[in-house]
């Protein structure tokens, strides 16, 4: 894990429009451009493809359409528009349905009521197609917002769909046993962006802990919980508990990203558990693409050694 401030780099770096344009031009121009290590690619079929791929290897998999912090309704009344569409061309493609979408791309920095009123139509959407659909969590400041978003909607019938808990901040000691009241699937992640001390653990011990805590609260009282990490000991600690408390495989799953050790997915099926693969798409890749490069280093080098590369070729006559 980064320290504090080499993570602060990255989450500056994500705003910079300069990179942007540059990462546009060469990030998904080819095959093997370098953000295509994590992003599946800029369209729907390309999403489809890289989630039949996923399905050939026997995991499951949840499609992600990248656009996070829209500025206005248009926008947000477009992305509401291109989430049903996507639900459409899951169906007509026959993969699994399963999909993650964040509040601040239907415009929840906008107007919350059209924010609340889009969520509803993808809702209505997916729900009758068999759809589940997990509400990603985005940075502290939208925590109490998009949980009072969900227990709303969650009171008025919508159960298709689960919320996001991040193990670093402190608020989850509240959070977790709030919504596993309600009987709603959790999915608990360590927590990817930067936050103050005031609001998180900043070493990684503490959110180790924390994580493995959740864990077991989860694993003891919830509704199939998924946990998303790529600690392998987090792994081992989850399936020893379950293991001392009869509980099946079935009954839980863990979920890792796409591009991001294949090795430790395909080893976790080996073993019978469920195995879920987190598969983001979409035109506005790269904040999330820089948020990944924060949470390892070690993909720097390969990235730079790509741009190098894709700039030479096309200097290739």
């Amino acid at each position: 894990m980064l320290d504090g401030a080499s993570k602060a780099f990255f989450h500056l770096l994500a705003h910079s429009n300069y990179l942007k344009k540059l990462a546009s031009r060469y990030g998904m121009r080819r095959p093997g451009s370098f953000a295509r290590r994590f992003i599946a690619g800029e369209t729907t079929a390309e999403a489809i493809e890289a989630a039949r791929a996923v399905e050939a290897r026997g995991l499951l998999h949840t499609l992600d359409h990248l656009g996070e912090g829209v500025a206005s309704l248009a926008q947000a009344d477009a992305a509401t528009r291109e989430y049903r569409e996507i639900c459409e061309a899951i169906v007509a493609a026959g993969i699994g349905r399963n999909i993650s979408l964040k509040l601040t791309q239907l415009g929840l920095d906008v107007d919350r009521a059209s924010a609340v009123d889009n969520l509803r139509k993808v809702l209505d959407r997916s729900d009758a197609a068999g759809f589940f659909v997990r509400i990603d969590m985005e940075g502290s400041a939208y925590t109490e917002v998009t949980l009072d978003i969900f227990e709303t909607l969650w009171g008025h019938g919508y159960h298709n769909m689960g919320v996001v808990l991040q193990a670093a901040l402190h608020r989850t000691e509240t959070d977790l046993p709030r919504i596993l009241k309600l009987g709603a699937r959790v999915r608990l992640v360590k927590g990817a962006y930067k936050e103050p001390r005031s609001q998180a653990h900043q070493n990684k011990t503490d959110v180790d802990e924390a994580y493995a805590r959740f864990m077991k609260v989860m694993l003891e009282g919830s509704d199939y919980p998924a946990f998303a990490t790529h600690d392998p000991a987090m792994h081992a600690l989850a399936r020893q508990w379950a293991a001392e408390r009869g509980i099946g495989p079935e009954r839980f799953e863990f979920q890792l990203l796409y591009g991001v050790r294949r090795d430790l997915q395909s080893s976790l099926v080996e073993q019978g558990y469920r195995v879920r693969v987190y598969i983001p798409f979409g035109r506005e890749w790269f904040p999330y693409f820089m948020r990944r490069l924060g949470e390892r280093p070690a993909n720097i080098t390969s990235v730079v050694r790509s741009i190098r590369d894709e700039t030479r070729a096309g200097r290739t006559p």
